[in-house]
């Protein structure tokens, strides 16, 4: 058992006789075995941070001889992402105009739900570019979801999108 003694009283120096303390006795044993109920009842009832992911539908393998499906082309809109931060964007497939935005909430945001009210049934195209980094497809996948937008896909970057961008000189 766990105990605390301390000494009692004794007589003083002056001769005068006194009756000696009984010394008092704590048993710590209830106190120390309360301590471990309560740690070990908070520990069990923790809940550790859960990781947190984005859900991400990705399509089956296209099996041979499979058309891809076809698109009006006038509801795509193509989202390419470039060096330092820089989003470069175009409506349509056929001879487009490329602008150039950021990822702030004044820049692709607010692109995005403009084209949403304006397009109907909008799909948007995201083509990571070589230069481009993986922060920036994260943070246009959260976009996504802030937005609202349903129809995306992830694509690989083709080299007339490449010259679409260096040709801009934005």
């Amino acid at each position: 058992m766990a105990e605390i003694s301390q000494g009692g009283g004794g007589g003083s120096k002056d001769g005068k006789v006194r009756v000696k303390k009984s010394s008092t006795k704590i048993d710590m044993t209830p106190m120390v075995d309360l301590a471990f109920l309560l740690l070990t009842f908070f520990i069990l009832t923790t809940t550790l941070n859960k990781p947190q992911t984005m859900e991400l539908t990705m399509p089956e393998k296209e099996k041979e001889g499979d058309k891809p499906p076809e698109v009006n082309e006038k509801k795509v809109v193509t989202l390419i992402l470039g060096p330092q931060d820089k989003i470069y964007w175009y409506v349509g497939i056929t001879d487009p105009k490329v602008e150039l935005t950021n990822f702030s909430k004044d820049g692709i945001r607010k692109i995005l739900t403009s084209k949403d009210k304006e397009i109907p049934g909008m799909i948007i195209l995201i083509k990571p570019g070589k230069e481009s980094k993986y922060k920036n497809l994260v943070d246009i996948l959260d976009e996504m979801t802030i937005t609202s937008m349903k129809r995306f896909a992830l694509v690989k970057i083709t080299t007339a999108d490449e010259d679409l961008v260096k040709e801009s000189n934005l």
